[in-house]
């Protein structure tokens, strides 16, 4: 049984790590092995991603009046990521779970001050890295502009 001040201390410290985030997101992680938490801890490092198990119970009061809307359902044994990033918790914690079937859930999360569902989350994973993003904004400019140096060069050909 842990002693009032420590349940304290552990509030607080959940209550940084949300005040310093820009997202979070919670996780079911029952029956996830030992290595696949490692593994999964190391790839969330190398992104900037924190990663925190927590009580239930001491999570719900960390989260009250921290956000917009009604907490999302904590079942299970909860987990939570968050980094100062507002996609990349999300982004990665749904890359390993498509790469490791059945082992993390998530359950919902915050996202710009808000309590947000499990499918809402699951859209904000799915957004594109900034570099995918500028990509595909730096072709769609460069595409007009080839196929105008094609047909202008046709033009030249004929003359």
């Amino acid at each position: 049984m842990l002693l009032k001040s420590k349940k304290e201390e552990m509030i607080k410290d959940i209550d940084k790590a949300i005040k310093d985030s820009s997202s979070v997101v919670f996780v079911n992680f029952h029956g996830m092995k030992v290595a696949d938490e490692t593994i999964l801890r190391k790839s969330l490092r190398e992104q900037g991603v924190n990663y925190r198990v927590s009580r239930k119970t001491l999570l719900k009061r960390a989260l009250l009046k921290k956000a917009e809307g009604e907490i999302p359902e904590l079942s299970g044994e909860v987990a939570m990521a968050y980094s100062k990033d507002e996609v990349a918790s999300s982004r990665e914690i749904y890359n390993f779970q498509k790469a490791h079937k059945g082992i993390l859930e998530i359950l919902g999360g915050i996202f710009e001050g808000k309590f947000v569902g499990k499918e809402k989350m699951m859209e904000i994973a799915t957004i594109p890295s900034r570099e995918v993003l500028l990509s595909k904004i730096a072709f769609l400019l460069k595409s007009p502009i080839q196929r105008l140096a094609i047909a202008v060069n046709e033009v030249a050909k004929k003359k």
